[in-house]
């Protein structure tokens, strides 16, 4: 899969996307072996079987690299229409309760993350190429809930929900992380249920401003 958040411009031959998916692999492999800050650009050249000079044409630095790592195992949710609100919202939170529990995703995410607290550019980056890509889910979930009658329509004169879209974002992520990072839990079925009845206790009045 080839980078999409790389904001490099390309000349010359075109990218080979076995050579960038093959540099992400290398670089979360990487980063469960070695940790973030034993982690070296020429380290995961080495790994990926490319030069040096491949890896800094597509990233300029270790953090644009890592956080691109994490963002392509993020673009892999999904949100198929299981035929209820209900039933979409337990989904995609066991989709993303799974995805937490790979070795590679929880470290890359936590590695970020944790740099991000004394680096402004890496956290916006993080905002950039995984919050708010991820965001389509929300945006998904709450159009296909409005077709089938279970939440209200937007208002005409509502103008955009982006702020409302943001909260739903920021409830579901949040809690996730935190039960399966940080309290260790898990995330299973009848804690799923109970987070979703939870949430659609307030989402009907929420997506109506």
């Amino acid at each position: 899969m080839c980078s999409r958040t790389s904001s490099r411009s390309r000349t010359g031959r075109p990218r080979s996307a076995e050579a960038d998916a093959a540099i992400l692999d290398a670089t979360r492999a990487a980063l469960v072996e070695l940790g973030w800050s034993k982690l070296t650009m020429g380290d995961v050249a080495t790994r990926a079987g490319v030069a040096k000079t491949t890896l800094y044409r597509r990233w300029a630095s270790k953090n644009e690299l890592v956080v691109d790592a994490v963002a392509v195992l993020f673009d892999e949710l999904e949100l198929p229409d299981r035929g209820s609100l209900a039933a979409d919202i337990e989904g995609v939170v066991r989709q993303f309760a799974a995805l937490l529990e790979r070795p590679e995703a929880k470290t890359a995410l936590m590695a970020v993350v944790a740099e991000s607290t004394r680096d402004e550019p890496l956290r916006q980056r993080i905002r950039a190429s995984i919050v708010e890509r991820q965001k389509r889910l929300v945006l998904q979930g709450r159009r296909r809930a409005q077709e089938r009658g279970e939440l209200p329509p937007p208002a005409p004169d509502s103008g955009p929900s982006s702020g409302t879209d943001d909260l739903i974002f920021d409830v579901v992520a949040g809690a996730v992380v935190h039960r399966a990072l940080v309290s260790a839990e898990p995330v299973d079925a009848d804690w799923a249920q109970r987070f979703t009845a939870l949430l659609l206790g307030g989402l009907a009045a929420a997506t109506q401003g």
